[in-house]
Formats: structure tokens, C-alpha cells, sequence
């Protein structure tokens, strides 16, 4: 059995945003469950809309889950994302798919180690680094 690691993004709020915008950029299926939608919860009525749970499945080898924390409890950072391959074109299209509206912080040209790479933090506030390997 294969192991998996998936990032799991916290908000405040604003989940539903998020990866509506990451599935315009990824593509892929997203389900979202809110707290509303899953009884028991115990949480103000004021909140039942928030992301309980969302997932964007862009395939086998990307998933991203992410959810709205509750007035009350602590959010977490979120780190850096890294996104790396092969493929040139699509790796760029998630670049700019990314920088829209966000900041670049390294631009994505080449590197000294021979890849493309760059660093920019996306309209959400999630940092992410692209890593073109062998591209020019």
C-alpha cells in the first residue's frame, strides 16, 4: 500500500473561496461538507455555513483538503506548498493560475541548481513553490 501525503489548509474563514479558486486552477472534483450539514456539531448557527470539510481531488497524485476553523478555536499556519515535475506547461499554467491576484515572491525562471523554480503566496494567503525540473 502506497502512502499519501495530502496538505490540509486551515482558514478562518473563506474555505469555500479557496478551493473554489484552486479547482480553477487544478481542475479536478471538490466535495464540501459543512457544519450545517453535519449534526452534532455544537456550534453556534451563526457558523453553520462555514467548511466543515472540503476536498479537491485532481487526481491520484493531488489532493488538497482544506476548512473554515471555528470562532474560538486557534488557526494554524499553513506552511508552503510545493508543486514539482516534469511537465513544463502545466506546471506554468498552475503558476499563473496562482499569481492571479497573489504576489510573486521569487519569479519562476531558472535556477542555479538547473530547474525553473519560483515562490509566490496565492490571493488566500498560501505560500507555494513551483519547481520545473531539467526546464529552461
Amino acid at each position: 500500500m502506497t502512502t499519501k501525503l495530502t496538505p490540509y489548509l486551515n482558514f478562518r474563514d473563506g474555505t469555500r473561496d479557496a478551493m473554489e479558486f484552486y479547482k480553477s486552477v487544478f481542475g479536478g472534483d471538490l466535495i464540501v461538507n459543512t457544519f450545517g450539514e453535519t449534526p452534532g456539531m455544537g456550534l453556534d448557527d451563526a457558523e453553520k455555513d462555514k467548511v466543515l470539510h472540503s476536498m479537491l481531488i485532481v487526481g491520484p497524485d493531488m489532493t488538497i483538503m482544506a476548512a473554515d476553523v471555528p470562532t474560538g478555536m486557534e488557526v494554524s499556519a499553513n506552511g508552503t506548498l510545493t508543486l514539482s515535475g516534469e511537465d513544463e506547461s502545466q506546471l506554468r499554467g498552475y503558476w499563473d493560475g496562482l499569481v492571479a491576484d497573489g504576489t510573486v515572491g521569487v519569479p519562476l525562471e531558472k535556477a542555479p541548481w538547473g530547474d525553473s523554480f519560483g515562490m509566490c503566496t496565492d490571493r488566500f494567503g498560501v505560500a507555494w513553490m513551483v519547481n520545473i525540473a531539467g526546464s529552461g
